[in-house]
């Protein structure tokens, strides 16, 4: 027990995610709560979704887990699988702006956030970066550019560094992946239509298994970082880099499968509702 709230407690001490978390944990639960009230209320899968997602961030940012990613390679590699692919995905998942909106205080909301977010810079910035084609090439962009050897032997060694990469993973997590499973109907909001965003998940998966074989499979060791830092256990620098091309290539992968059967779940869910809907119109035309 002793040693399990050792490794709960931060390694490196960041208030930034712990205010992040909590403050995104306390607007979801204000937000839930207020919507229950004008009978709207949140269904507790979206809820579960939320929090694991926000659990699993925090714990590879601020435990001593991170001290692992730090000195282990697969280590490293798995804390980004979670960053970029799997937390986003299950915060996406809740569909949690509407309560996260809702958890807001109503000033702050109407006189701030809401003219900042529809000024023509922000919108600019954020459709610009939400373009199907731009959003996959700098999430598969990010992957290979942090794990290029001597850009990535100055991250691990460079704490501001080492905080841009593991943010801008997880943000960069959070808008791809809400890009794909966004289940607001296509014609109505503008976004990608689920053949572009099947693509969309073609087209990031294979440059990660390719990048992924490439590490596995090299016979030098590609991050001396680790070895300069020390490993915390005995692995052989090989062994380390070979399970963290593994990590690369074979779960990230499979994010993009689980991905597309939500995409297919969607497409289906949409044809059923214009089904509905033409139905409904037929019989109003012809009188049934």
């Amino acid at each position: 027990m002793t040693s399990m709230l050792a490794f709960l407690a931060p390694w490196e001490f960041s208030p930034t995610v712990l205010l992040a978390c909590l403050g995104a944990g306390a607007l979801y639960l204000r937000g839930a709560a207020r919507l229950r009230r004008d009978g709207r209320p949140v269904g507790a899968w979206r809820g579960i979704a939320f929090f694991a997602g926000l659990t699993l961030a925090y714990l590879v940012l601020q435990t001593h887990y991170d001290y692992l990613a730090q000195h282990v390679f697969w280590v490293h590699r798995l804390q980004h699988l979670i960053l970029h692919h799997l937390a986003p995905l299950l915060i996406v998942l809740a569909t949690p702006h509407e309560v996260l909106g809702a958890g807001l205080p109503e000033r702050l909301r109407e006189r701030v956030l809401r003219p900042l977010w529809f000024s023509a810079p922000v919108r600019a910035v954020y459709r610009t970066l939400q373009q199907p084609w731009i959003a996959s090439a700098l999430f598969v962009g990010l992957i290979y550019f942090w794990l290029i050897p001597d850009i990535h032997l100055y991250a691990m060694l460079s704490v501001p560094l080492y905080n841009l990469m593991n943010w801008g993973m997880l943000v960069d997590g959070l808008l791809f992946w809400w890009l794909i499973v966004d289940p607001r109907p296509v014609a109505a909001y503008g976004t990608p239509g689920h053949v572009t965003r099947i693509a969309m998940l073609w087209l990031v998966m294979l440059p990660q298994i390719a990048l992924g074989a490439y590490i596995a499979l090299s016979t030098h060791d590609l991050y001396t970082v680790y070895g300069l830092c020390g490993r915390p256990w005995p692995i052989s620098p090989l062994t380390d880099q070979q399970i963290g091309g593994l990590i690369t290539w074979i779960p990230a992968a499979m994010m993009s499968v689980v991905g597309g059967l939500i995409v297919l779940r969607l497409w289906v869910r949409a044809g059923a509702g214009a089904g509905r809907r033409w139905g409904g119109v037929r019989r109003e035309v012809c009188g049934a």
